[in-house]
């Protein structure tokens, strides 16, 4: 029996494709027929080409990181990849639905191999950056059978040896084994030629798709060039979902050295992007920029050795209304595991987006108007500090130096409040976290001369006790934004402190406690 064929072209040139039947008419029987991708559908498929010799197609993960089939490379069916530069000049292009439209997507080289050495898989790293392209989505959940899947790819149809459309086909899951599974044709037609090595397969749920894995080989019946005796269409993916980990941390190698850092008008930490009760990652990093576009930091999984966070997704663009926002901090306000967003801005207004995801802002509340006393609140922190187990409440301190406490933020708005400590009118930075094990959340300031303190057990009648963390004119005077999450994954349930300093790094102190800091992590030098 003839083994299953890769969809790699050897020493000709082949580019990679999925192909549908959906507008199967007259043709013949076992025919494949290429269904074309709408303009700007799934332009994170890559085309690749791999020194005039052979193409393939592949998955934007990240801005500056492509997935795809590691056999693309090797010098011959079987053989290893060694990690590197590829051996042939490798040229990606990435966001063209039509590859004739040079006015549209990026055309740039593969300057790095990642290899994986238990599957067919294998990250590309591009020579600059992807920008107006959005990435797939990784996810964790495994291929299931029967459920349906995605592919889309460049390559060969029935009619043609290079298509210059991107074409989808819709397929089935079959059987699932440890790092692949099978697919089969929605149609009948339908089916992956020679050259597919690496096309996407993705499951779509609520308008997004979510990379499911990527294909590695087919019996190819039906395509242009393969004997009309094989009528076989099976297609073998490799799975990514259990390694996608493992792609995050590769492609987030150099993700927050390649931001400018000084930019950062505004940080909050929190579950954006999954809910914190099933996460197996670190917290998300909201960030305003100065030209008022947003972005959020997805977590990186809690095995990954130091990198903080996996991907940014852009949440807005510059020249938005986040130029607006003056103060904002992040938590729980409707009890359900995913975490939103308070702003106060510039023109008075509070608001809440009680859900903030990778894909914007949802359900804004406004609790104080615009042209409001809301004006005066300098710094607004959010945090656990009544009994209320599953909703945050939220701490100010106003330009006069006075505080408040508003209770339960999602169920009372700005009803219900304490009035606290007076004369705090030193306070450069604040926000909250559990340092100290108490029943409530505790509250850590840093003040304009560099000291920081951390306040225990807040709740509605004041602080348990204080403790200073760092003395006068110490280092953190040169600390531009603070905020408190779980950025270590040291799994001790102690919060971890994240700073952004005046020049330009970042970094973050693992398992802050009421006795201070232990160790410091620069993440951007």
């Amino acid at each position: 029996m003839p083994a299953i064929r890769p969809r790699a072209a050897w020493g000709t040139v082949a580019t990679a494709t999925a192909v549908a039947a959906g507008l199967l008419t007259a043709a013949p029987a076992n025919a494949v027929v290429g269904e074309k991708v709408k303009d700007g559908s799934y332009v994170f498929t890559a085309k690749l080409d791999i020194g005039g010799e052979r193409s393939c197609s592949a998955t934007l993960v990240e801005k500056q990181w492509l997935v795809t089939a590691a056999s693309c490379f090797a010098d011959t069916p079987g053989s290893k990849v060694a990690p590197g530069a590829p051996k042939l000049k490798t040229t990606a292009t990435i966001g063209r639905t039509d590859l004739t439209r040079g006015d549209q997507g990026v055309v740039t080289d593969v300057v790095e191999l990642v290899p994986r050495d238990d599957r067919d898989v294998v990250m590309a790293r591009l020579g600059k950056q992807v920008d107006g392209v959005t990435p797939v989505e990784l996810t964790f959940n495994a291929p299931l059978q029967g459920e349906g899947l995605r592919v889309t790819g460049y390559g060969r149809t029935k009619g043609e040896w290079v298509p210059d459309r991107l074409q989808q086909a819709a397929f089935t899951t079959g059987s699932v084994k440890g790092t692949t599974f099978a697919l089969t044709g929605k149609n009948p037609d339908a089916t992956t030629c020679k050259g597919d090595q690496g096309s996407p397969a993705f499951r779509e749920v609520g308008g997004h798709s979510e990379l499911v894995g990527i294909n590695s080989a087919s019996w190819q019946g039906g395509c242009l060039g393969v004997d009309e005796a094989e009528t076989r269409k099976g297609v073998v993916s490799t799975r990514t979902d259990d390694i996608a980990g493992w792609i995050q941390a590769v492609s987030s190698r150099d993700l927050l050295s390649r931001v400018d850092w000084k930019n950062a008008a505004h940080m909050a930490s929190g579950y954006f992007t999954g809910n914190s009760a099933v996460a197996k990652r670190r917290m998300d990093l909201f960030v305003a920029w100065k030209d008022g576009s947003a972005s959020i930091f997805q977590g990186a999984d809690h095995n990954d050795p130091k990198p903080a966070f996996s991907t940014e997704y852009k949440v807005a663009p510059a020249g938005s209304y986040w130029k607006d926002a003056r103060a904002v901090t992040a938590g729980n306000f409707t009890g359900s595991g995913s975490d939103g967003i308070t702003v106060r801005w510039a023109n008075g207004k509070l608001s809440t987006y009680n859900h903030v995801d990778q894909n914007g802002f949802y359900d804004e509340k406004t609790l104080g108007a615009v042209g409001s006393y809301w004006k005066g609140a300098r710094l607004i922190t959010v945090g656990r500090y009544t009994d209320n187990p599953l909703r945050d409440d939220m701490f100010v301190l106003w330009d006069d130096g006075s505080t408040t406490l508003y209770s339960d933020l999602g169920t009372n708005g700005i009803g219900k409040q304490a009035q606290l400590d007076k004369g705090w009118t030193e306070a450069a930075q604040m926000s909250s976290g559990e340092f100290g094990g108490g029943k409530t959340g505790d509250l850590l300031i840093r003040w304009n001369d560099g000291s920081a303190t951390v306040f225990s057990a807040l709740d509605p009648s004041g602080y348990h006790g204080r403790t200073s963390i760092r003395s006068l004119n110490s280092p953190w005077k040169n600390a531009q934004n603070i905020t408190v999450g779980a950025f270590s994954g040291n799994g001790n349930n102690r919060s971890d402190l994240l700073i952004r300093w005046a020049a330009g790094p970042l970094s973050y102190y693992p398992g802050v406690d009421a006795a201070g800091t232990h160790g410091e992590v620069q993440l951007v030098d």
